[in-house]
């Protein structure tokens, strides 16, 4: 008699099922028990491959980070970066909005997205930007990404798309003067000796 077929677990898979979990049944639903049911194993099996609910959120950032547009950030000058990898990042983002509740709620942690926050913070320290502004500047982006999200998530599509143009280049031009008002002597070199660490993607 032949042996019943068994799931072949890996990490990916789990953290996919994890997203599809989440995309369907929301935030509340994410569970190590309800991602092994998706899958058609027991939830200790999970734990071969993921230590736990906390490295799940992560990973699920790595999904949505990985769907960004993160060769943008390489553009120039910073102020094109910024825009196109807003623009990516909401794209990416609002394609799972149930998400992003799980992602604010924790600390940024993943090699893999801590290298996608250097690749803009590279770009903001290359135009002059000052080391100690270079996370508020991207968070002040990343609040009005999230904002946005929510604002689509609720039903006015068309009008949160419009409100986050206006948002974004107004920004931007905000960004932009403020950091032509700064002296050229508290600028950064370009080179900081250590790059800020996000705490979390709001």
């Amino acid at each position: 008699m032949a042996r019943p077929k068994q799931t072949l677990l890996s990490r990916d898979g789990i953290l996919r099922a994890a997203l599809r979990l989440v995309d369907e049944h929301g935030p509340d639903a994410l569970s190590t028990n309800r991602i092994a049911a998706e899958l058609g194993v027991r939830g200790p099996s999970l734990y071969n491959h993921v230590s736990g609910r906390d490295e799940i959120i992560e990973g699920l950032r790595e999904l949505l980070t990985a769907d960004m547009d993160l060769g943008a950030a390489e553009l120039r000058p910073w102020t094109l970066a910024c825009d196109r990898v807003a623009r990516s990042y909401r794209a990416s983002f609002a394609a799972h909005p149930h998400v992003v509740p799980l992602l604010t709620a924790q600390p940024v942690r993943s090699p893999a997205v801590l290298a996608a926050y250097e690749k803009v913070f590279a770009a903001l320290g290359e135009a002059g930007w000052p080391e100690e502004d270079l996370v508020p500047v991207v968070r002040a982006i990343e609040y009005l990404v999230i904002g946005s999200i929510h604002d689509q998530a609720t039903g006015p599509s068309e009008d949160a798309e419009r409100a986050f143009d206006v948002g974004l280049s107004a920004l931007i031009h905000g960004l932009e003067q403020r950091l032509a008002g700064y002296p050229v002597s508290s600028r950064s070199s370009g080179r900081p000796a250590s790059r800020p660490r996000p705490r979390r993607n709001t």
